[in-house]
């Protein structure tokens, strides 16, 4: 096990870092079984396989999933829409287990949410579940290239003033981890749907972790 990574005696394990960097949807908000309800319906309207709508879009900014997905004169009819649909939704979620007390813990300035979603739904979200605030939030519209791409991940490493080694990313998606470790930081999975990825650990929520920054 790596020096950095320890295993207590209460079953969690405790992580030493310069700065943590959380993913929020999946990560921190209990909030895929809506986001998924939200994009099958909106597939289906679209006469689109609701699987693979699914698929596409998670983990990534909406609008570089639609590109994949829809016409180019379309994309911002149904960004439009399934933005709205997100924020308005979002008041129906909760956090994660663990994500409060976990980020209540951490000190102030060495922690950063990047999300792949837009910046009102993201505040949306922070705002639903009472969740700590950041004062490091990159959102999609912080950055030009999203998730797969590290540009996010970067960018909240330069606004806490951390190199991007001393980083460790908490994520549930294979988009988002292929951005953290394409940016060179660690990257710990959370949640089962990382299988195959090289995360440093996988738990199946952040009441696992003991953070020490």
């Amino acid at each position: 096990m790596r020096p950095d990574v320890d295993s207590s005696a209460e079953g969690t394990l405790r992580i030493r870092a310069e700065a943590a960097l959380f993913d929020l949807d999946g990560v921190l908000v209990d909030s895929m079984p809506i986001i998924r309800e939200i994009f099958e319906g909106w597939a289906r309207s679209c006469g689109l396989d609701p699987a693979h709508v699914v698929e596409t879009v998670h983990g990534r900014p909406t609008m570089q999933a639609l590109a994949d997905l829809v016409a180019p004169a379309e994309v911002a009819t149904h960004l439009a829409y399934l933005t709205a649909e997100e924020i308005r939704r979002s008041a129906e979620m909760v956090c994660l287990r663990g994500a409060k007390e976990l980020l209540t813990g951490l000190l102030a300035g060495r922690w950063a949410v990047v999300t792949s979603g837009a910046r009102a739904v993201a505040q949306a979200r922070l705002a639903s579940t009472g969740l700590p605030w950041p004062e490091v939030l990159v959102t999609a519209d912080d950055v030009e290239r999203g998730k797969p791409a590290p540009d996010c991940y970067l960018l909240a490493a330069a606004r806490l003033s951390v190199r991007p080694a001393g980083c460790v990313v908490f994520e549930d998606a294979p988009a988002g981890v292929r951005a953290g470790l394409a940016a060179g930081m660690r990257c710990v999975g959370v949640g089962g749907g990382l299988a195959g990825l090289l995360t440093e650990t996988t738990v199946s929520s952040l009441a696992e972790i003991q953070l020490e920054l």
